[in-house]
């Protein structure tokens, strides 16, 4: 099994021109789909931001916005200098 990413890609990195280095993404994914995270299936989220940048980060940063009916929504993702992931917050 890959190895989860604490990461985002150089290639996020290299085109950013956002200030505070953040992203913002919106997600869609079911309660179904978010329990294979604890089934230990799957460890990653890897998805598009608004700007068509794929972004790619450890799934359990999400556990806090977890519903019923999964995780719905527009999220702001902050990272520092070196690509490490420093913040999730819902929009």
């Amino acid at each position: 099994m890959e190895q989860s990413a604490v990461s985002f890609t150089s290639e996020v990195i290299a085109c950013l021109r956002l200030p505070m280095n953040e992203l913002i993404v919106d997600l869609n994914i079911s309660a179904d789909q978010f329990l294979r995270l604890y089934r230990g299936e799957v460890e990653d989220v890897v998805t598009r931001s608004r700007d068509g940048r794929r972004v790619r980060f450890p799934a359990g940063n999400l556990r806090r916005f977890v519903t019923r009916e999964g995780i719905r929504g527009a999220f702001r993702i902050r990272y520092d200098a070196q690509g490490k992931l420093t913040e999730i917050s819902r929009l």
